[in-house]
């Protein structure tokens, strides 16, 4: 049986069989993964196809150092369908219905907005501050509604290694946002 990392150069050439073969050993995965993060059949087979397509496209993108064919694919996955989510809450939010009239214009509480946006910046700081095994893990586990046990899987490692970089992660988040977690309100 032919490794992962061969598999996808084989597609890197153009081979069908091989990415025949990529999508037979990630294909469930993928859609379990898209499942959990839109919680709709149609589309995450839709965003299955064009995570697959993506792969196919960008196999020379991929890099050994930055994790596994597995994790890669899966993060690829995760991407596609998280941006599809916020594609269709950004059309959601823009739709009105004909049949009901607002009862009033809804006014955006800016400042609100901003202490939101600031909060992020800072919470993803942190986060891609992490090593990159730690923040996989913990995207994995919070992003895509992922198990232990799932994660273990994608990643291709035991299940303790998982709750290590789990627990050495959130530590790490936490003594990374500790102090600063409203440290530009006193500014």
């Amino acid at each position: 049986m032919d490794g992962d990392r061969d598999i996808l150069d084989r597609v890197a050439t153009g081979s069908p069989e091989a990415f025949e073969t990529l999508y037979d050993r990630f294909g469930r995965l993928a859609y379990a993964i898209a499942m959990r993060v839109l919680s709709d059949e149609s589309a995450a087979e839709e965003v299955v196809q064009d995570a697959f397509l993506s792969v196919w496209r960008k196999t020379l993108l991929y890099s050994a150092e930055r994790g596994t064919v597995r994790s890669w694919i899966a993060t690829v996955v995760r991407n596609s369908a998280i941006d599809r989510l916020r594609r269709e809450q950004r059309r959601d939010r823009y739709e009105l219905g004909s049949d009901v009239p607002p009862d009033h214009p809804a006014v955006s509480d800016t400042w609100t907005e901003v202490e939101a946006d600031l909060s992020r910046r800072e919470i993803f700081s942190a986060l891609y501050s992490l090593p990159v095994e730690q923040r996989q893990t913990i995207e994995l586990a919070y992003w895509c509604g992922m198990s232990q046990r799932e994660i273990s899987e994608v990643m291709d490692v035991p299940v303790g290694t998982v709750k290590g970089r789990a627990r050495l992660g959130l530590h790490k988040l936490r003594d990374a946002l500790e102090g600063r977690e409203e440290s530009w309100r006193r500014s």
